[in-house]
């Protein structure tokens, strides 16, 4: 493929929002290799406010709305972009058959999936689970029927995890955040994971969230409102700590102008906690050692970005019973509290 024709690319990547932020390297990647290309993320209804903040993403098809649709009319979408090729970073049987119904002609998907042999045309041999590399790194491996066989490192592939907000901050959270003193940092937590991801545990963001406030720092949590029914009882224990409970009151594009607009972000491997590092905010993710959830294939990218991993070989007997996870647990409160602490106040977004 010439790299000076304008081509229209299709990444999809139809499952949560932090591996739709991890998937932001390979829309860069085809921003360097084609310039002046387009490229359409296929995601979910609630990614679509991820796309919107990627510079390196033009356009978004909605797959729950695609999926509504007659599938006559799928196949007419689809080829409506006159797409030179679809990359399935993440495999969906339905759209794989639309794609290959709607002819585009390079299909791109992984040899391990039985589905993408009888509906794509070009494979590519891509074991993620016993890899070394993070997924940041795996994923523009899908490039390579494009002629991309770089291998590049996390350092050099970091700058292309980038987004910036598409909102302005509604003031009430504006005047919320401008309330600090230059000494202090305002600090996000989100304790929840929806399942994502092992939980630190609401005893210990407790604890952080006591420590930060003795160290003069402002605290402010985050969740669904769901989440924040849950959490109820302990947000109403913990409320002399934190200078706001945002639970439910934030929607996707004002989560990410808040996160930009804060110095930052402690969570699991959330969403919110690879929004974060994106945004260049400060974004700490805690972490089991436990192949493959561990720092190596998840951690947070960006400039400001760590992660905090208890020193186990690895977290085994906890396979069995994730809701006990012991070793993610096992990170101290006042180690994750002293990390914060080391912050410098980051100026807004």
């Amino acid at each position: 493929m010439s790299p000076d024709t304008p081509y229209t690319f299709l990444v999809s990547r139809t499952d949560a929002i932090g591996d739709v932020v991890l998937t932001l390297p390979v829309c860069g990647r085809l921003k360097q290799l084609f310039p002046g290309c387009r490229v359409v993320l296929i995601g979910r209804t609630y990614t679509a406010p991820v796309a919107a903040a990627c510079p390196w993403v033009d356009d978004f098809l909605n797959l729950d709305e695609l999926l509504k649709q007659p599938e006559a009319a799928q196949v007419i979408a689809l080829r409506d972009f006159q797409a030179a090729a679809i990359i399935h970073v993440f495999p969906n049987k339905a759209l794989a058959r639309l794609a290959q119904k709607a002819k585009i002609p390079l299909r791109i998907g992984t040899r391990n999936r039985w589905q993408h042999w009888l509906t794509c045309n070009r494979l590519v041999a891509l074991s993620r689970r016993h890899s070394p590399l993070h997924e940041a790194q795996l994923n523009p491996k899908l490039l390579q029927p494009l002629g991309d066989t770089s291998e590049p490192s996390l350092a050099e592939i970091v700058h292309l995890v980038r987004l910036r907000p598409t909102e302005v901050l509604a003031p009430q959270f504006q005047k919320l955040l401008q309330q600090r003193q230059p000494s202090q940092l305002n600090v996000i937590l989100h304790p929840r994971s929806r399942g994502s991801a092992r939980e630190w545990g609401l005893d210990n963001f407790a604890q952080l969230a006591r420590l930060l406030h003795q160290a003069g720092h402002r605290v402010f949590i985050t969740g669904t409102a769901a989440e924040g029914e849950e959490l109820a009882a302990w947000l109403q224990e913990n409320a002399a700590f934190l200078a706001a409970d945002l639970t439910g009151q934030l929607s996707l594009p004002q989560l990410i102008a808040f996160i930009a607009a804060a110095d930052g972000l402690v969570a699991g491997s959330t969403g919110p906690l690879h929004l974060a590092a994106a945004l260049g905010r400060h974004a700490l993710g805690l972490y089991p050692p436990i192949r493959p959830m561990h720092p190596g294939r998840w951690a947070p990218l960006g400039p400001h970005a760590e992660f905090m991993v208890f020193d186990k070989p690895n977290c085994e007997d906890c396979r069995a019973q994730p809701a006990a996870c012991t070793c993610i647990r096992a990170i101290e409160a006042g180690a994750v509290a002293a990390r914060v602490g080391s912050w410098l106040p980051l100026a807004a977004e």
